[in-house]
């Protein structure tokens, strides 16, 4: 098989590439020849080098500078073809159908790009932005026709392509984690965390909305409680954050000690598509999450047993502190979450999804 991709992925900086890094692990576990081109051909120096220990064939410039020379040379080879990303797989489905006419074609979403956008520009109340969700809907609509199986991450997501793309299959191939457990327990730990990457946009509104509008509502009740941000490409809006109580850490190739430190794991998102990766990873760990209802939405999970949710500041902060107060409470978030990711979220379930999707 053959995944198309718009970059090699960097599996400890972005839920997407964790997503598609354990999907080829669980592809390769299940007997496939996995080629992996990514549409910017570069090879990247630690992650390039990681896919192919997996067993990955890694393409990349200069020796698959072409894709049009390396799909009419070897599409052939190729049984399943998996396209990522609809401004990637746009290029690519006209090359596939030609030089590879007997594979099947996956479109892989990794998130409702169009949905996304539609919350954003409903947020930020801006024309222009809603202008650019209507022509995403059409590409990626157009998208899913064109190919044999469209992919989304979510139950929420595949509800709607059943409204909008009446006819395509579409199936749901989730996150993929490692189930980690709990190995701290509630008294042990202190502070707040919040993970993500910030060339994500919905996670630089999230933060900034937290500090500005939450955080102060929490530190009233927990004077001493801090929140470490995490996550790769930090922009100069939220360094401004900083201080002594909000700690801006950027990028940490090694984020256990906060996953098994702290004591609340925030997911304060105002708009987004998909499933979020930060709340799976929290989850993972048995680190209790407090989220808005977008930052659960497809998740499998009920407010109050599984996770906290408030979509307002004062909401938000007041379940915060009830769960760092309340030790029962915490205790109950923690197996619940363990017992979420297990279920829905682990190379268990994911081998059981890509066998029953990709009849492997």
């Amino acid at each position: 098989m053959l995944i198309v991709d718009a970059t090699t992925p960097t599996p400890d900086q972005d839920s997407g590439s964790l997503r598609m890094v354990n999907l080829m692990r669980v592809l390769i576990d299940l007997g496939a020849q996995v080629s992996f081109l990514p549409d910017n051909r570069a090879f990247v120096e630690r992650y390039t080098p990681a896919l192919q220990e997996l067993g990955v064939e890694a393409l990349y410039s200069p020796y698959a500078q072409d894709p049009v020379a390396l799909l009419r040379e070897r599409g052939r080879e190729f049984d399943l073809i998996v396209l990522s990303r609809h401004y990637v797989a746009a290029s690519y489905v006209g090359l596939a159908r030609l030089y590879a006419p007997q594979a099947k074609l996956a479109f892989d979403t990794v998130d409702l790009h169009y949905l996304r956008e539609q919350r954003a520009a409903e947020l930020a109340g801006k024309a222009d932005l809603a202008r650019h969700a209507v022509a995403t809907r059409a590409q990626e609509l157009k998208l899913i026709r064109e190919c044999d199986v469209t992919l989304v991450v979510s139950p929420v997501e595949q509800e709607l392509l059943a409204r909008d793309a009446p006819g395509a299959r579409v199936e749901v191939l989730s996150n993929v984690h490692e189930v980690y457990g709990c190995r701290e327990p509630f008294a042990e730990r202190h502070d707040l965390v919040f993970v993500g990457g910030f060339q994500h946009p919905p996670n630089t509104d999230a933060v900034s909305w937290f500090a500005r509008d939450v955080f102060p509502l929490i530190r009233a009740e927990l004077p001493n409680v801090r929140f470490h941000v995490i996550g790769s490409n930090v922009p100069d809006a939220i360094r401004a954050l900083a201080d002594e109580h909000v700690i801006v850490h950027g990028y940490i190739e090694d984020i256990t000690p906060y996953m098994d430190g702290c004591r609340v794991s925030v997911a304060p998102l105002r708009y987004g598509a998909g499933v979020k990766g930060k709340v799976n990873l929290a989850m993972s760990y048995g680190l209790p999450v407090v989220a808005t209802t977008i930052a659960v939405e497809g998740m499998h999970v009920n407010a109050g047993t599984d996770v906290l949710v408030g979509d307002d500041a004062a909401r938000f902060a007041a379940m915060v502190v009830l769960v760092y107060r309340d030790e029962v409470l915490w205790n109950t978030l923690s197996a619940n979450g363990l017992a979420n990711v297990e279920r829905h979220f682990s190379f268990a379930a994911a081998r059981a999804a890509v066998r029953r999707i990709l009849d492997l």
